[in-house]
């Protein structure tokens, strides 16, 4: 079953319109990846990383006798940790772009631990300051979290606050931490957790 479609990437604009379409068939443990609606976060988010990447979840195939609607869901921390329809997490991005990653083997055959794991930390809240303590949750963290937690693996670079592009941004942080400027901060972030060796693209829309 497939959920949406997109020109396929790589075509010259001249010829887009009659170059065939790319479907994106969801499999569960599907990790993706989009640029949210800008704002003052989101654009420090991606300019200190130097990535489209400002937002991340994991698909799940919902529960049939639990609930109708959507097939396909995203666990997603936005706000508290979430069920979102794959649809409408598609539709919230920037020109509802978004790319597709999987995990390599042998780490495929746990996804549905990964995924419970993922579910373990359902109504958590938002965490703005983007710290890796339990306690609240952001994006990546969540994704990070639920692999290791389900196979003991760490995938992706954390970083250090002080290791990003953040000067620019530097209003904002001091903003979120009321002043503070936490250069020594853990972090995983969107981009270098996409870049986990583990993980391969199999599908990219508009990005």
């Amino acid at each position: 079953m497939w959920v949406g479609f997109c020109l396929l990437v790589g075509i010259p604009s001249n010829l887009a319109t009659a170059a065939p379409a790319a479907e994106y068939e969801p499999q569960p443990g599907d990790l993706v990846f989009q640029s949210l609606p800008h704002d003052p976060l989101i654009d420090a988010i991606e300019g200190s990383t130097g990535s489209p990447f400002s937002h991340c979840g994991i698909v799940k195939l919902r529960d049939p006798v639990k609930k109708h609607g959507d097939r396909w869901v995203v666990i997603e921390a936005i706000g508290p940790v979430k069920e979102t329809p794959l649809s409408w997490w598609i539709a919230q991005g920037r020109g509802s772009a978004y790319v597709v990653f999987r995990l390599r083997a042998p780490l495929v055959e746990k996804v549905p631990a990964i995924i419970a794991a993922a579910e373990r930390y359902m109504g958590r809240p938002y965490d703005i300051n983007y710290d890796m303590d339990d306690e609240k949750i952001y994006c990546s963290e969540l994704l990070y979290k639920a692999i290791r937690d389900a196979t003991g693996r760490k995938l992706g670079r954390i970083r250090k606050l002080g290791e990003l592009h953040w000067q620019p941004y530097e209003k904002v942080i001091r903003g979120i931490e009321n002043g503070g400027l936490p250069l020594d901060r853990l972090m995983i972030t969107p981009r270098d957790f996409s870049e986990a060796p583990e993980l391969r693209e199999v599908f990219r829309c508009r990005m």
